[in-house]
């Protein structure tokens, strides 16, 4: 006999509110329906009465975790529509930010779902890392969260020793490497309480258009920093992670693999840095009636801007 467990709208096991109907049979969830609507903050309003630069401020608010790649998708549509292109060391330090950001999600991830396991030694293992990724975003950019580096035609801040920041960088990859990778690809725990739960498959996945880690994680090999790069991607090499099972073990292998990854291009970006302006200047944009779209690959899947201007 099944029966209904409602959970939240607001519960310290949800990071965002909504409502979840579990249906189950024992201990066993058979399904969940999602009921979403309960918060709403009207960016798209507010955007829609301020001025460009209070706009990119706003943007990095939609966001605690990936409060970079909205500045950053926001600061591409409008680009198009100024006709400004960025310098080539703005693009690179775009990309360093990007992937700190990456590593800071995946790391909270692993973390988060390490408690939800029962794991809570690699939860704090997981957390004392994510401090230390956060510990370089201030180094360059003077915030641990919100860190104001994304303007039109660049950045508002310099890497000034990319040596420093690249040490930094390779310690976080030494004890990524020593401790979240090998624990989350080999442990018998993570093996016997993530292998075979939560399976989606590449057909219901396109179904319901999953991006991201998920969908790499079920064999969609959809990626927009190889199929439609921006910023300094191009010019960087890097493989995407995909694994075919769809199950939870199969997202930690993902973002495992990730991690490996944007350390590879962190230190590609680092060393590869260009000379040259961070910026286009501080003049006036003059901007183009019409829209303009960006899309870039957040470090939980695809986000799009669709921008409209008009005098």
């Amino acid at each position: 006999m099944s029966y209904k467990i409602p959970m939240g709208p607001y519960h310290p096991a949800l990071e965002e509110p909504y409502k979840l109907d579990l249906i189950c049979e024992g201990e066993t969830v058979c399904d969940a329906k999602l009921h979403i609507g309960f918060n709403f903050r009207g960016i798209e309003h507010l955007a829609e009465t301020r001025n460009y630069i209070q706009v990119t401020a706003l943007m990095e608010r939609v966001c605690g975790i990936c409060s970079n790649i909205h500045t950053l998708t926001l600061c591409q549509a409008m680009e198009q529509l100024a006709g400004q292109v960025p310098p080539p060391r703005a693009k690179y330090i775009r990309v360093i930010m990007a992937e700190l950001e990456r590593l800071h999600s995946h790391v909270l991830w692993a973390g988060i779902a390490s408690k939800l396991m029962g794991f809570k030694t690699m939860f704090m293992t997981c957390f004392e890392i994510r401090e230390k990724v956060m510990d370089v975003l201030a180094a360059i950019s003077g915030n641990r969260v919100n860190y104001s580096m994304n303007r039109i035609g660049g950045v508002n801040r310099d890497i000034e020793d990319p040596q420093s920041i690249l040490a930094m960088i390779n310690q976080l990859a030494s004890e990524m490497m020593s401790t979240v990778i090998p624990i989350f690809t080999t442990s018998s725990t993570a093996r016997s309480r993530c292998a075979g739960i939560g399976v989606l498959t590449a057909e219901k996945a396109i179904s319901c258009g999953v991006v991201g880690p998920t969908a790499r994680a079920s064999g969609l090999p959809q990626d927009l920093r190889r199929a439609a790069p921006y910023a300094a991607y191009s010019e960087l090499e890097f493989n995407v992670p995909v694994e075919p099972a769809g199950d939870v073990r199969a997202r930690l292998f993902v973002r495992a693999l990730e991690i490996v990854e944007s350390i590879r291009i962190l230190r590609q970006a680092l060393e590869k840095l260009p000379p040259g302006e961070i910026n286009t200047g501080d003049d006036k944009f003059k901007f183009i009636t019409g829209t303009a779209t960006s899309r870039v690959e957040a470090p939980r899947g695809e986000v799009m801007y669709s921008v409209s201007w008009k005098e």
